[in-house]
């Protein structure tokens, strides 16, 4: 611990930002993806600490072999800026899709990768229908390496929400908080999310609410539909001064099982001590064991990532118990049990029903049903 929160992965936060280099009009630009820029305003907030810049092939090879990098210290997916060819110059500029010049680039390294491997080791398969390794196929050839220095960052989509690393922290620090559980969603949050964020609540100082607002897939709840259910449902149902909402601005992955430990580092770095890893943690498809994302917390030794995970299972409404429970704590059989698939809870939706309250709360499906009809 530095003071009195969870230091930084690694010691301490890095700061990628500076000035905008005179000469930069002149320099050869390189062009991000989406998911590439989201990275760069994640290097350029030290919410990617340790790293410094998009990663050359030794912590590449270190992550994808042993999910560490070449220093040693776990790390879960890598962090690369895809390129057609070598630049021809030490120094390149890094633009934004719509040709914004965002930051330079510092040339340490171009090197060749295997796409299949990388989606092998990252996703564990190497089917395109899987949305991470098509993404993956599609770009270009080459990874280009070095140190980045943002000049401009990324507007953010949600001002209000926006929060650094340094900010969470000060939030934190201000409210007292030592131990801070975050919640990573990419999904408005039902009744089962809010029993598991409150069972989580229970043991700590904070709970910080940490929705996803980059690029995901084109049939998941739009960032600005479940931005608005997070807020109707912490007006109603959680104690305003023991939670933060804060928007996380990294793309989408969907790696499972390795992105649960990225995330949970990407949290440390905000500030959280502690990470709920619950069900088929960013998971697609049924390309990963439900609980496959909690048991890649095994191959790392006790507080190795300093974080502490805290493991949820499969939560549901138990009639008899009249309650939230789980399999831990309810002896009743599944027939007992309210539980709605996603696609179910989008037909009733979709035809402008509310699911049962035992699903969700009715504040929550009314703006759900609302952003529905208008779609």
């Amino acid at each position: 611990m530095i003071g009195h929160l969870i230091a930084p992965h690694g010691g301490a936060l890095v700061d990628c930002t500076g000035e905008r280099p005179a000469d930069v009009e002149s320099l050869e630009v390189v062009t991000l993806t989406s998911r590439e820029a989201s990275d760069l305003d994640m290097l350029a907030s030290g919410a990617l600490s340790p790293l410094t810049g998009f990663m050359g092939s030794a912590d590449y090879r270190g992550v994808l072999d042993e999910m560490r990098l070449g220093s040693g210290l776990p790390w879960a997916l890598p962090v690369c800026l895809a390129v057609p060819a070598a630049p021809r110059g030490d120094r390149v500029a890094l633009a934004d899709e719509g040709g914004r010049l965002l930051a330079v680039l510092d040339v340490e390294e171009t090197y060749s990768y295997d796409k299949e491997r990388e989606a092998e080791r990252c996703f564990r398969t190497t089917e395109d229908a899987h949305p991470g390794v098509a993404r993956l196929y599609a770009q270009h050839d080459l990874y280009l390496a070095g140190p980045v220095t943002v000049f401009e960052r990324q507007r953010p989509g949600f001002p209000e929400l926006h929060r650094d690393p340094k900010d969470t922290r000060a939030l934190f620090a201000e409210r007292g908080w030592k131990r801070v559980v975050g919640f990573q969603t990419r999904n408005p949050i039902h009744r089962a999310h809010e029993y598991l964020t409150k069972c989580a609540l229970e043991t700590v100082d904070g709970l910080l609410i940490h929705p996803l607002v980059g690029e995901t897939k084109s049939d998941d709840v739009p960032a600005s539909v479940r931005v608005k259910a997070y807020e109707v449902l912490i007006d109603g149902y959680y104690p305003r001064d023991r939670v933060v909402v804060s928007a996380f601005p990294a793309a989408m992955r969907y790696a499972g099982p390795r992105e649960a430990i990225w995330h949970a580092l990407c949290r440390k770095n905000y500030g959280c001590s502690h990470f709920i890893v619950g069900r088929d943690h960013a998971g697609v498809g049924s390309y990963y064991g439900s609980y496959d994302a909690q048991l890649i917390f095994d191959e790392f030794e006790a507080h190795e990532l300093d974080i502490e995970p805290m493991f949820f299972e499969h939560s549901f409404w138990c009639k008899p118990c009249g309650q939230m429970a789980s399999a831990k704590t309810c002896p009743h059989s599944g027939d007992d049990h309210v539980f709605l698939s996603g696609t179910k809870v989008r037909e009733l939706l979709s035809g402008g029903e509310l699911p049962p309250a035992e699903f969700s709360r009715p504040e929550v499906a009314r703006v759900l049903i609302e952003a529905y009809r208008g779609s």
